[in-house]
């Protein structure tokens, strides 16, 4: 099928989404998270995919091929929905205790990637990338400290109740 997109230009869009989720991927990995590298990859270079098929499909009807047209807003849409149905798979809820929800929103994050690489804004995939790493890496970091420094305090203040409860007794 020929498309106004050059071989090579596919190939860098989709090399650009796969590396750039790559980065996502490699900090679920080592936080031993479920969806790690070869999922947030594989998300974003699908959702790149489907833009680049979507643009074809889309210049293919500029060339006047009546029975190819497309609104390229609907495969965003389409694109965004999809990876929100694999996101929501990855939370688990358990009486009040959810998991997964920041798995989730990294995996719907490295489909935006893909379709900003997709569009050929390497730009803007690139500057989600990087926010949502800052996002994941040093906010993890700092609300695991918080809630570390939390338990420790109602353990030692649970504690010192207890021995308080003692010496009355």
């Amino acid at each position: 099928m020929e498309t106004e997109i050059p071989i090579l230009d596919m190939f860098t869009r989709l090399m650009v989404a796969s590396g750039l989720a790559l980065c996502l991927g490699l900090e679920r990995e080592l936080r031993g998270k479920p969806a790690g590298l070869r999922s947030h990859m594989l998300v974003s270079l699908g959702s790149a995919t489907f833009i680049l098929v979507g643009m074809s499909v889309l210049f293919a009807s500029g060339e006047g091929n009546n029975a190819a047209s497309i609104d390229p807003n609907r495969v965003v849409e389409g694109v965004i929905g999809g990876i929100g149905f694999l996101g929501a798979g990855s939370i688990i809820r358990s009486g009040n205790h959810i998991q997964g929800i920041t798995t989730g929103a990294s995996i719907w994050l490295a489909g935006a990637i893909g379709v900003a690489a997709g569009i050929n804004n390497f730009a803007l995939a690139s500057i989600v990338t990087f926010s949502g790493l800052m996002i994941m890496v040093l906010l993890g970091f700092f609300e695991h400290e918080m809630l570390e420094r939390d338990i420790k305090n109602n353990y030692n203040d649970n504690d010192n109740d207890n021995d308080k409860k003692d010496t009355k007794e």
